[in-house]
């Protein structure tokens, strides 16, 4: 009569296990294919991007369902219910964790493309520590109602993430500190990927701004990484940024030079500089300086339009050659520095 009893409990066990197999079989085949053409239908590819995010989760519940049922089907002792009960809904925390956890992927893949959209300027690091920081919030919430089914005292384990958070962070103030900093330095944009920076301590390009560093390649093609918690504290030159590019000297010239050659050499160079299409026309500055040692000074103050360095410097060169045609033309030499020295003879008798 037991062997009996136990043969028929072993036939319905299985028989639900072979049916949750079919109907997971049911559920990829057919139901996930009816919703994945509902979703291809709307305007937006979100929905259909959720669905795929929680298919396996799914499919593993039908398992999982499957066998908490099948095992109830044996007529075990309460206490054996009661602990698959505690497994099958530690399970379905588990499953819905894994879900929310490819959602949250989907979310920040798709907030991302929503704020380029806006043309809204945002570093790459952000929406990443945000998913990161999403992913974390779930892993504590899983845990403490997975602990709360097993009996175990939340309260305390709260308490007890709290004291070890405050010794972590005790411990990794350095690191927290660089974490901060790339919070402000994403916050407040001193500078973008790309951007050609220049601090007290190095001027480079920037390649990568991660959690902990800022990636920096300098002109000698060096990588250097570069804490966020220094470079918030320091002062931060943008050169990518400015609007125009400086060319700014004193032109000496011989004392021998007349004033007639000084006028016409200052007003044909500002001439120059103001019909140059490579020369900004707001901020033209060409004077008569002052009296050097060695030399009569023209003062030569003037902007590039472009901010790029090749450029910059192919602008100079032609303006330098100009100013050379220009004192030529006017029969003006640059002065060298120069000494004289006047011996005095003296008498005999």
């Amino acid at each position: 009569m037991i062997t009996d009893l136990l043969e028929n409990n072993l036939v319905i066990f299985f028989t639900i296990i072979l049916a949750a197999i079919i109907l997971r079989k049911i559920f990829t085949k057919v139901i996930l294919k009816i919703l994945l053409s509902i979703t291809n239908k709307t305007k937006t590819n979100l929905d259909t991007q959720i669905v795929k995010a929680m298919e396996n989760p799914l499919k593993s519940f039908f398992i999982i369902f499957g066998l908490f049922v099948a095992l109830n089907s044996l007529e075990l002792d309460p206490e054996y219910n009661l602990l698959t009960l505690q497994i099958f809904r530690s399970s379905i925390i588990i499953l819905l964790t894994w879900g929310l956890f490819n959602v949250s992927d989907i979310l920040s893949t798709v907030l991302l493309k929503t704020i380029n959209k806006c043309e809204v300027e945002i570093e790459g690091i952000f929406i990443p520590l945000v998913s990161k920081g999403v992913k974390v919030v779930l892993i504590a919430l899983s845990v403490s109602i997975i602990a709360g089914e097993w009996g175990f005292d939340v309260n305390g384990f709260i308490a007890g993430l709290g004291i070890g958070g405050l010794a972590f962070a005790l411990a990794a103030q350095d690191t927290l500190s660089n974490v901060f900093g790339g919070f402000v330095l994403t916050i407040d944009k001193p500078f973008a990927i790309g951007d050609w920076i220049c601090t007290p301590n190095l001027e480079g390009t920037v390649e990568e701004i991660s959690f902990r560093s800022t990636k920096v390649r300098t002109f000698a093609h060096a990588i250097v990484h570069v804490p966020n918690s220094t470079l918030v504290n320091q002062p931060i030159t943008n050169w990518s940024r400015m609007g125009k590019r400086r060319i700014t000297f004193n032109l000496g010239v011989e004392y021998g030079t007349t004033i007639n050659q000084i006028k016409n050499s200052i007003e044909q160079l500002k001439g120059m500089l103001e019909q140059h299409p490579g020369i900004h026309k707001e901020t033209i500055f060409v004077n008569f300086d002052k009296f050097n040692e060695s030399s009569l000074d023209i003062f030569i103050y003037c902007f590039t339009n472009t901010t790029v360095w090749g450029e910059f410097l192919e602008v100079k060169q032609d303006v330098n050659l100009k100013i050379l045609e220009i004192l030529n033309e006017n029969g003006v030499s640059v002065a060298f520095p120069s000494r004289a020295i006047y011996m005095k003879e003296e008498e005999t008798n």
